[in-house]
């Protein structure tokens, strides 16, 4: 009777002794899994969210979209040192318009110095909404920091024109917006596919299926140290360098714009700084 008794007390103090194991065992495993968890949660978000994009100024877009009409007359085609090329293809329209096609990236030094005379030109037909404010990125990219405007999110209201706006990538080279079949077959065709941080060529822009462009038509280098509010308020300034960079490129992709809206609205088309930045161009 006493063996037994001691037998059966050595059974439940080995029992305590597993199950005391045991418990410790899962708290642990709990408690490393909680914290990898957690970490592996906390590292996807990061990677996988872009920053928030930052709506423009009011006082920016106003003077980005209200260039007077004698400013761009003055300049003409000013300093832009290139223009879209024409190609021959199928129209590109939506909802019966011309549809202008941009693909660029909030990181990119090159869409940086050409978003502001896009907006520039494609407010002259409509108006344009949703306009974001971005950085290029910082060194070692070539113009680093360079002030700009970003149309992720951006849309055109116009009796003349439809616009697809992409911005590929947000200003640390996180993915943005995603490009669809039809915009993937233009870079495909028009530029070097597919397009990567390392291989193409943007800003990439597409007038209608009838012009295209690959990469600024000024050099960025003009915008150097200014802030977007400094670059907007330089725009009613024929004189400065930023007028003559911005504003002449958007009188030469005006003249792309205005072969697409046959001719209209007339006001801009027949303008004097059209007709010089077509002249420039060789267009008639």
């Amino acid at each position: 009777m006493a063996r037994t008794a001691r037998v059966s007390s050595r059974r439940r103090i080995l029992l305590q002794i597993i199950v005391g194991v045991v418990v410790l065992v899962v708290a642990v495993a709990v408690a490393i899994g909680v914290s990898l968890g957690t970490r592996s949660t906390t590292n996807s978000a990061h990677s996988a969210t872009p920053a928030a994009p930052t709506t423009a100024a009011s006082d920016v877009i106003g003077k980005v979209t209200g260039v007077p009409a004698s400013v761009f007359d003055a300049v003409g085609p000013g300093t832009a040192q290139a223009a879209p090329s024409k190609i021959d293809a199928p129209a590109l329209t939506q909802n019966g318009k011309p549809l202008i096609t941009y693909i660029g990236g909030e990181f990119c030094p090159y869409c940086a110095a050409e978003r502001w005379p896009l907006a520039v030109a494609l407010s002259r037909f409509g108006t344009l909404s949703g306009l974001g404010e971005a950085t290029s990125a910082p060194s070692p990219e070539v113009y680093p920091s360079t002030s700009t405007l970003s149309f992720h999110g951006a849309t055109l209201t116009s009796d003349y024109l439809a616009l697809d706006a992409k911005e590929i990538f947000d200003e640390q080279h996180n993915p943005l917006d995603k490009l669809t079949t039809s915009e993937n077959a233009l870079l495909t065709k028009y530029d070097a596919p597919p397009y990567t941080q390392s291989t193409g060529s943007i800003p990439f822009v597409d007038i209608g299926g009838a012009w295209v462009l690959s990469g600024a038509q000024y050099d960025p280098g003009v915008l150097k140290g200014l802030s977007q509010a400094q670059i907007a308020a330089d725009l009613a300034d024929p004189g400065s360098a930023v007028a003559k960079s911005v504003i002449g490129t958007a009188n030469v992709l005006t003249v792309g714009l205005c072969q697409q809206t046959a001719g209209k609205p007339a006001t801009v088309c027949q303008s004097a700084g059209v007709k010089a930045a077509a002249a420039a161009m060789g267009v008639k």
